[in-house]
C-alpha cells in the first residue's frame, strides 16, 4: 500500500502503518476537543488507542508466524483505520493449516485478554453497582486502562470471528467446509455469507456507525476478490508458464537507444521489452523508464542505462500459481527463460486471457 510508513521487522515482515491510520489519531483527538476534555483525558485515549493497535499488530503476527510454520511467508503487516492487515504470499490449500492460521490471531488476543484477567481484580472492578461501573469507565484514564484494554481484546475475538469471509471467521468456515467439499464451493459459500453480512454492516453503520459501514464495503470487496483469485488458482492448477507465455517478443539489444525501442513501440503492440544480447536476460526496459529517460534525457540514450537490472527471470516450466503472487505485487511483466536463455516473457495481462480462455474451455467442456 502506498503511503506507508514502515516501523520495524519483525521474523522479515514489516510492520506498516497506513497514512489513513493518522486521520483515526485526529478523530479521536477530535472528540476528545469537542467534549472539551483535559490534556490528559486526550492524552489517554490516544495512548488507548495505540496500545490496542499494538495488540492487532500482535494478532496480526500470530496469523503471520503460524503460516511461516507451513512454509508460507508474509510481506508485511499495514495498519488502517478498521484494523490490521497481514499480507500473506497465500493461505494454505490444506484445510486444517488454514483453520490453524485462521484462529493464530484471535488466540492471541485471548491470551493477551487471560494475561490481563490475571493481573487484575476484574471480578471486584465490574462487580460495583451500575452507576458507579459507569463513570468509572466513561472517561479513558490509568484506573481503567487495563480493563478497557482487556474488553477490547474480548470484542476483538467476538468480532473477528464473525463467520464473514474475508475476515478470521469467514477463513475458519471455509476450512470447516473445505474438509467436506472442494475448495471452490467452499469459498464461493464462505464469500456468499460474508457479502450478506458486509451488507448489514453497511446498512446499519450509515445509520449508527461510518467505522462499521467502512468494514463492510471492506468484507463485501474482500470476498469478491478472494472468491475470484480462489477461481483463478483452480483453472492455473497443474498450469506451467510455458502454456500461458508470449514467445513473439523483442529481444532488446543493451547498446540498442530508446529511440529505437519507441519505434518498436510505434510499429507494434509491446510496451515493455526483455533486454538481451541473445545469451542471457540482462534487464529489462519498462515503458515508464523509457518514456521518463526519453522526456529528460532525450532518445539517444542506450537502453544499458535505463533498464532495470537485476530481475529474475521465471523459468518456463514454473508453474504459474507461483508466478501469479510475483506478477501481482510488483512490476507486472517478467522474461521467461529456458535453460537459462530468454524465450519469452509473461505479464498481467496475457495471463488474464489464459485465465478467462481457459475458464471458458473448462465450462464448455464441463
Amino acid at each position: 500500500m502506498g503511503a506507508s510508513l514502515t516501523l520495524g521487522r519483525v521474523k522479515g515482515i514489516k510492520i506498516r502503518v497506513h497514512w489513513t491510520f493518522y486521520l483515526l489519531l485526529a478523530w479521536i483527538v477530535f472528540l476528545e476537543v469537542s467534549r472539551g476534555s483535559s490534556l490528559e483525558s486526550m492524552l489517554w485515549s490516544v495512548a488507548f488507542i495505540l496500545v490496542l493497535f499494538g495488540c492487532v499488530v500482535l494478532h496480526e503476527l500470530g496469523h503471520s508466524l503460524t503460516a511461516m510454520r507451513f512454509g508460507i511467508s508474509t510481506r508485511q503487516i499495514t495498519l488502517l483505520p478498521i484494523g490490521g492487515v497481514a499480507s500473506l504470499e497465500k493461505m494454505p490449500e490444506d484445510p486444517w493449516e488454514e483453520l490453524l492460521v485462521a484462529l493464530a490471531g484471535p488466540a492471541v488476543n485471548v491470551i493477551i485478554a487471560l494475561v490481563l484477567w490475571m493481573l487484575l481484580p476484574v471480578g471486584a472492578f465490574f462487580s460495583q453497582n451500575p452507576e458507579a461501573l459507569q463513570e468509572a469507565l466513561s472517561v479513558i484514564n490509568a484506573g481503567n486502562f487495563l480493563y478497557l484494554l482487556l474488553s477490547a481484546n474480548l470484542l476483538l475475538v467476538a468480532f473477528n470471528m464473525i463467520p464473514a469471509f474475508p475476515m478470521d471467521g469467514g477463513r475458519v468456515l471455509r476450512a470447516l467446509l473445505a474438509m467436506r467439499m472442494d475448495r471452490v464451493r467452499a469459498t464461493r459459500a464462505a464469500a456468499l455469507l460474508g457479502q450478506g453480512l458486509a451488507v448489514l454492516f453497511f446498512l446499519v453503520g450509515i445509520v449508527y456507525n461510518p467505522i462499521l459501514a467502512l468494514v463492510g464495503v471492506f468484507i463485501y470487496f474482500g470476498a469478491r476478490s478472494e472468491s475470484a483469485m480462489e477461481e483463478q488458482m483452480v483453472v492455473l492448477r497443474g498450469r506451467t508458464v510455458r502454456e500461458a507465455m508470449m514467445t513473439d517478443v523483442t529481444l532488446v539489444d543493451p547498446q540498442a537507444t530508446i529511440g529505437e525501442v519507441i519505434d518498436l513501440i510505434l510499429d507494434g503492440t509491446e510496451r515493455d521489452f526483455v533486454v538481451s544480447s541473445g545469451r542471457e536476460v540482462e534487464g529489462v526496459l519498462y515503458e515508464t523508464d523509457l518514456i521518463r529517460a526519453w522526456r529528460s534525457r532525450g532518445q539517444d540514450v542506450p537502453v544499458h542505462e535505463v533498464m532495470v537490472r537485476g530481475v529474475k527471470a521465471v523459468s518456463a516450466g514454473d508453474p504459474l500459481k507461483e508466478v501469479i503472487s510475483r506478477l501481482q505485487e510488483g512490476r507486472s511483466f517478467l522474461p521467461v527463460v529456458e535453460d537459462g536463455r530468454p524465450v519469452g516473457a509473461i505479464d498481467t495481462n496475457n495471463l488474464s486471457e489464459f485465465i478467462v480462455f481457459r475458464a471458458t474451455t473448462g465450462m464448455r467442456s464441463a
